[in-house]
């Protein structure tokens, strides 16, 4: 499972939530979570836009931990203070893994499965609000197809996101996330194809493939094709398109077709962020990850050999259960050995229904402590990451005024002055950072 991973962060919430609104027709989407998530809730605005749906909150969750439900269930009640008379509708993982915890809740008016959520009709009012049932939730793991939806764009937002893949085959012994998206599904390449072309067209300069397990893309397409094989058609067939970027992706299912395009072709960013989670042989067999710590390493050091410049980020779980203070230096180790610049660490969350929860579990002071150590290691190399730009000149995407992100995905802060539209791609002559940010100044 990787979707929740393409925002990595040194530090803070687990799952950042997003607030945007529509004045013409009061409608406000508060969005947990992956970036997919995001993405989806833009299909939902668009949905909820065209059905005429008005005075509603939609909420999409995040089932990952149960930090990020709790958020949920916090912003919901915030959300009604603030809002008496609207109607509250929450969707996403967490609302498909436990519908009747969220419809228990007064302050809400529907809950709506994963893949009700996609569907036009769903958004009807008559029909969402029409009657007293609450749950409109149905069987995630029933469903077979992934279809294409086109956004153009997403609001507020430089880059544009695909969806590409949904749902998850492998069971992580820690993760819901299948529960809550089913299994695996592809959208097939043509329409993926197509609405690239159509952002290219509207004039996107960043396009980001998205999905839970993006690398499985194809698994239950006819032939079977790797993603490896669709990023090499997206670069064929969509030539005007300046960068292609990836969000998180599973290390041990990185195809050849794959590894020769993130490092051989100039239009894919240099970044990768890798589901890695601990750096244990024992933890990573108990946590039922697919790779060993010498996998990943061994990896790390081919994409580095082949393409120096590409930057690397990954998630780390700390406190997994039964980790040992000798199992925990593992997984600080591995981040100097696969050379990774970026972490988002997650301090273990038991989730009900997993056979982690089941596992002896650590003290939460325990868990704490080496979330704390790993965010302390994530910020000496980013610094160190950065390090290395003072100096050169980066390639960036404009994301707002005075901000700017790096192919390698390195933030920087620029004058306000300086701000072409946001989603240009620009030239910025790096001067300095302040051990989490890039500063600079544009040039030609």
């Amino acid at each position: 499972m990787s979707a929740r991973t393409d925002n990595p962060a040194a530090s803070g919430a687990d799952t950042p939530s997003t607030r945007e609104t529509d004045p013409e027709n009061g409608l406000e989407i508060l969005t947990f979570g992956c970036r997919l998530n995001a993405w989806e809730s833009e299909v939902m605005r668009a949905h909820a836009r065209e059905a005429g749906l008005d005075n509603a909150i939609l909420v999409n969750t995040c089932a990952v931990t149960s930090e990020a439900v709790r958020q949920a269930r916090q912003s919901i009640r915030k959300a009604r203070r603030a809002n008496p008379d609207a109607k509250i509708i929450v969707t996403g993982c967490a609302a498909q893994v436990d519908p009747a915890m969220f419809a228990a809740m007064p302050e809400v008016d529907r809950v709506v499965g994963n893949a009700e959520k996609l569907r036009a009709e769903t958004f009807n009012p008559v029909t969402l609000l029409g009657g007293t049932e609450k749950i409109r939730v149905n069987d995630i793991m029933s469903v077979r197809e992934t279809a294409g939806h086109l956004v153009e764009g997403m609001e507020g937002r430089a880059r544009a996101y695909v969806q590409v893949q949904n749902g998850c085959d492998h069971r992580c012994t820690f993760c819901i996330i299948p529960f809550g998206r089913g299994n695996s599904r592809s959208v097939p390449a043509g329409e993926i194809v197509s609405q690239i072309k159509a952002l290219v067209a509207s004039g996107h300069s960043e396009v980001v493939l998205t999905g839970v397990d993006l690398t499985s893309w194809g698994g239950d397409l006819p032939g079977t094709p790797p993603l490896g094989r669709l990023v090499q058609a997206i670069l064929k067939q969509v030539p005007d398109l300046p960068r292609l970027r990836l969000s998180s992706i599973d290390a041990i299912e990185i195809d050849e077709a794959l590894f020769e395009a993130v490092t051989g072709e100039a239009r894919i960013a240099p970044y990768l962020h890798l589901s890695l989670q601990a750096g244990d042989n024992m933890i990573l067999k108990r946590m039922k990850r697919r790779h060993s710590r010498e996998d990943a390493i061994a990896l790390c050091n081919r994409l580095k050999a082949a393409r120096p410049e590409i930057a690397f980020g990954a998630d780390i779980i700390a406190g997994f259960p039964t980790e040992t203070e000798a199992m925990f230096e593992n997984s600080l180790k591995l981040v100097d050995e696969c050379q990774l610049a970026y972490l988002h660490v997650f301090p273990y969350s038991p989730r009900p229904g997993t056979p982690a929860a089941r596992m002896p579990q650590l003290e939460k002071s325990v868990i704490k402590a080496r979330a704390a150590r790993l965010r302390d290691k994530a910020d000496q190399v980013l610094a160190a990451h950065l390090d290395t730009m003072i100096g050169t000149v980066a390639g960036a995407l404009m994301e707002k005024p005075g901000f700017a992100r790096a192919g390698n995905f390195a933030a920087i802060r620029l004058p306000e002055t300086e701000f072409p539209r946001a989603g240009a791609l620009v030239n910025i002559q790096v001067t300095h950072h302040d051990g989490r940010e890039l500063h600079g100044e544009l040039t030609s």
